[in-house]
């Protein structure tokens, strides 16, 4: 007859503790091995990139000679620059504006086109094109556009008697940089559009339908039941706008090229300018490091602001 021990076996305190925690380790490692390659290309094009950025930003270099080591002074240089604290200025302001600009428009329009008629489908496919075509032929497209004396605007403002729309759009300091975030506006506004869609499309009808018994009118139930539940859409889109518009470059190179004057030199064009005209790729790495640290700070802080790392379902509201 067989005894215990030999129908269960010898019994061994540790044995489950160190299974599971061999377990783990084959799941971490698996892990590891699956994640390895977006490792790698985020290595290579994000930390390589930037390691060498803050160590060009305590050096002086200009790209054919010697990189010569001068530790904090270019970091000084830029704790007493008024083009840079003036360039730095105008890069909050076109943050600002932009996100004034984008965020209500995109959301009024993703709650449009969320909607299950078929016209606000072909509506949507047609708020798509700009956010297709190139940032650079759309920039040189609005900069024919708005040529103040043989442009298309002025062509109306003559033919319709509309004189205010013979202005210098891109020329007149009091008037460049509200046109550039208008033209940024209308390009990225699609994208964020797309945010809200989903957003909304992904709030239970039985909500408005609660709503709807409360005897809630329009206006109650957006304020109520919408705007609550699209709050992971508002965080994720106020980021990606205010993120993004630090590191505009390309549509104000072609539009203004930072001017008239100093009017629209954000920090990118600030730090293109030290870079490839002045060849100073140390004192242009500092702008650059500052450009990332204020991304990183920014996302940081919308994410703690607005409690969005600890919501715990989609149907927490903003209140």
């Amino acid at each position: 007859m067989a005894t215990a021990t030999e129908v269960l076996g010898t019994y061994e305190p540790g044995r489950p503790r160190r299974d599971a925690r061999t377990a783990k380790r084959r799941v971490l490692l698996a892990d590891l091995v699956g994640i390895s390659p977006a490792l790698a290309l985020y290595a290579v094009f994000i930390v390589v990139p930037t390691v060498f950025a803050l160590f060009l930003s305590f050096t002086d270099w200009n790209l054919i000679g010697r990189i010569r080591w001068v530790g904090l002074a270019n970091w000084d240089r830029f704790l007493t620059d008024p083009v840079a604290h003036h360039s730095l200025l105008v890069t909050f302001e076109l943050a600002g504006l932009s996100w004034l600009a984008q965020t209500p428009l995109a959301m009024a329009l993703g709650i449009f086109v969320a909607g299950t008629q078929r016209y606000r489908a072909i509506y949507a496919a047609i708020y798509l094109v700009p956010l297709l075509l190139s940032t650079a032929g759309l920039s040189l497209m609005w900069q024919s556009f708005l040529f103040p004396q043989f442009g298309g605007l002025a062509w109306l403002g003559t033919h319709l008697h509309l004189e205010f729309l013979n202005q210098n759009w891109l020329g007149s300091p009091n008037l460049a940089l509200f046109t550039v975030v208008v033209i940024i506006a209308w390009q990225f506004v699609p994208f964020h559009t797309l945010i809200f869609q989903a957003g909304r499309r992904s709030i239970p009808g039985e909500l408005y339908d609660a709503a709807t018994v409360d005897g809630v009118n329009t206006w109650q139930s957006f304020w109520h039941v919408t705007l609550p539940q699209l709050r992971y859409s508002i965080v994720t889109s106020s980021t990606l706008v205010l993120v993004g518009s630090l590191t505009y470059f390309d549509v104000i190179y072609i539009l203004t090229l930072g001017g008239p004057g100093d009017t629209t030199r954000v920090l990118a064009m600030d730090m293109y300018n030290v870079g490839f005209t002045e060849t100073q790729f140390g004192y242009a790495s500092v702008l650059a490091s500052v450009l990332g640290a204020l991304g990183i700070l920014l996302s940081i802080g919308l994410v703690r602001f607005t409690g969005f790392g600890t919501m715990e379902g989609g149907r927490e509201g903003i209140w």
